[in-house]
């Protein structure tokens, strides 16, 4: 009889590295030259790899600076040995990490990380640890202003434990990686654990990748470009979730400026220059946004790395999002291409009126003057 997958509970000593990555948006952009003279920092390249082609890396590629060590609030028992980073990008984003070395069992770490659903317990601290970095660094960002959206992801890299190897890992305790990648301590039923870990690539019988929405879990020897990848995708999310922001608010006043226009006594009166100047900032911004946060790291062809990408695009849905923010963006433009036109409509019709007025008082006033 097959024992179902929500049953197996595994019980080994292992040892693993939690990544913490908390993505912030600090402003409009970043001048990186000039932040890498305001704090101690180096330039940040894509770690390489012989399975990665030197066609695909940062540009430009962002500063990472050293941050106070800071770590969720775990419990006494859990001991970890803590280094945080701060990477920063030009698009004014910022993924704030925190790097925690921990040696426990596998029933002790799936509890624990199921204490990280709670993402105010992730970004309170990352916050606090970034917060000296923003204040050096006001001076090189452009409209500085600490955004209240972040996106949090946990990525569980697994080093060793006494159990099977890593291409047998998912065969043998499924259970225990889909808690891991859901940061569910409780089981899951058989369809959320086969969904959990449909997500994933191995590059060789030693290696793997399992990502979902809330976290990932690698086994590899070198895992730092996945990490790198994993980190940007994370901040891509949060830059997609911030246009998004700013176009839906763009559109609420569109819709508002389109329902006073009609309800106004003087429609020609109206011109909405202003707001078509904003309309074009507004798309210029989103559209240079877009670019940037999309071409940044471009992952082209069938390389692993690009593989990986894909999987993360599908997971947080990041081609939607792209998607529906052109789409914001195109019903903006249209709504205030209506109400230019019409606007003009209605002074050439008023115009045409008024000359017709005068037309017919030239006639009529010598009858009256006579």
């Amino acid at each position: 009889m097959t024992r179902p997958l929500a049953a197996e509970r595994p019980h080994f000593e292992l040892q693993a590295t939690v990544h913490v990555f908390v993505a912030f948006d600090w402003g409009d952009s970043i001048d990186l030259d000039r932040a890498l003279s305001l704090a101690p920092s180096q330039t940040h390249s894509l770690p390489r790899e012989r399975r990665t082609p030197r066609s695909i890396e940062y540009r430009p590629p962002p500063l990472r600076f050293p941050l106070p060590a800071w770590q969720p609030h775990w419990p006494k028992s859990f001991k970890t040995e803590a280094t945080a980073d701060a990477t920063v990008f030009d698009f004014g984003a910022v993924s704030v990490a925190s790097h925690l070395l921990v040696r426990t069992s596998s029933a002790e770490l799936l509890s624990t990380i199921g204490s990280l659903a709670d993402s105010q317990l992730l970004i309170d601290p990352a916050r606090r640890a970034a917060e000296a970095l923003f204040a050096k660094l006001q001076p090189s960002i452009e409209r500085p202003q600490w955004s209240p959206l972040s996106e949090e992801y946990v990525v569980i890299q697994l080093h060793e434990w006494d159990g099977c190897s890593a291409s047998r890992l998912i065969e043998e305790h499924p259970q225990w990686l889909a808690g891991l990648i859901r940061l569910e301590p409780d089981p899951l039923s058989d369809e959320e654990v086969v969904e959990s870990l449909k997500a994933r690539k191995s590059y060789s019988s030693a290696d793997l990748v399992i990502v979902d929405w809330s976290g990932a879990v690698v086994v590899d020897e070198s895992p730092e470009e996945i990490l790198d990848l994993l980190l940007f995708a994370n901040l891509q999310l949060l830059e997609m979730r911030q246009i998004n922001g700013h176009l839906e608010s763009e559109l609420e006043t569109a819709w508002h400026v389109s329902r006073h226009h009609s309800r106004s006594w003087l429609p020609f009166w109206r011109t909405h220059a202003r707001r078509v100047r904003a309309l074009g900032a507004v798309k210029v911004d989103a559209h240079g946004m877009l670019e940037r946060t999309t071409n940044i790291l471009k992952l082209v062809g069938d390389p692993y790395l690009a593989r990986v990408y894909q999987l993360l695009v599908g997971r947080f849905r990041l081609d939607q999002w792209a998607d529906d923010n052109r789409r914001a963006i195109a019903v903006l433009e249209s709504i205030y291409q209506v109400l230019t036109q019409q606007a003009a409509t209605y002074r050439a019709e008023f115009l045409e009126i008024t000359i017709a007025l005068l037309i017919l008082y030239e006639i009529l006033f010598p009858f009256f003057t006579s």
